[in-house]
């Protein structure tokens, strides 16, 4: 079971009336069983996209209008229903007493039951984080994982999302000392290094959760055709199947064998 995180950047009417962002967007889909996104500003475009996707049958899940400001963002998750069964969800009150109001847009998340791996469940806790604070709300992350953890009763907890936790916005000690990163309970999926922008010209890299899948390079398409689909890539993750009895996680093209 394939799991990805993608910031479509403003996912809204003007991205969905271009045919190759929208063509792009459904093909990427396809190829992915859980999609969480982020950036979603316009919410009656997600049955358009659904039905120029007829290969699998897609569940929606969407969060409130999230932000502090005029500017609203939504959590979108799209499942094949044939892979797993939502279990329950639940939107992060961030009402910590003397820490109230930690997040700009607070995680909206997800409890999963997959039909065939090796983990009974997952929970899959989305965030995108702001520029100027995202220092203190991946450091947050871990009072919203300790909450989930003892609301579900689970350890198979899984954070993903653009993070925004490299170049000016995180500096590397700063990073060292966010509780997520310090303990060493966390396993993080994808390298510091592992660049998961669309834009080649970009200097900086973002730490999300896997190994990010470069549409631009899948189907052959030029940076500008890329950055009309979004200025990020999907980040993607799989879960090997029941049948594996060693490692719970395989990066895509890297698949774990199993004995």
């Amino acid at each position: 079971m394939k799991i990805a995180s993608f910031n479509v950047q403003r996912f809204g009417l003007s991205k969905v009336s271009k045919p190759d962002a929208l063509s792009t967007l459904v093909k990427v889909k396809s190829i992915i069983d859980n999609i969480s996104g982020t950036s979603i500003t316009v919410t009656n475009i997600i049955d358009l996209c659904l039905r120029f996707c007829t290969t699998h049958h897609y569940t929606i899940q969407l969060s409130a209008r999230l932000g502090r400001s005029r500017y609203k963002e939504q959590l979108l998750f799209l499942y094949r229903d044939d892979v797993v069964t939502l279990i329950d969800s639940y939107q992060y009150e961030d009402n910590q007493i003397n820490d109230e109001d930690a997040f700009a847009r607070e995680p909206y998340i997800l409890h999963f039951k997959p039909h065939n791996t090796v983990l009974k469940d997952i929970v899959l806790i989305p965030v995108h984080s702001t520029l100027r604070d995202s220092e203190k709300e991946l450091d947050e992350l871990y009072d919203v994982f300790m909450v989930v953890k003892d609301k579900w009763k689970t350890n198979n907890i899984m954070i993903l999302g653009d993070f925004n936790a490299d170049g000016a916005y995180v500096t590397n000690r700063e990073m060292n000392e966010i509780r997520i990163r310090s303990d060493r309970n966390f396993h993080w999926l994808i390298g510091d290094d592992v660049d998961t922008t669309a834009n080649t010209t970009n200097e900086h890299t973002y730490p999300m959760t896997a190994k990010p899948f470069n549409f631009h390079k899948e189907f052959s398409m030029t940076e500008e055709k890329a950055l009309e689909v979004s200025d990020h890539y999907p980040v993607e993750v799989e879960l090997l199947s029941s049948s594996c009895s060693q490692e719970c996680f395989s990066t895509r093209g890297t698949r774990t064998p199993c004995t």
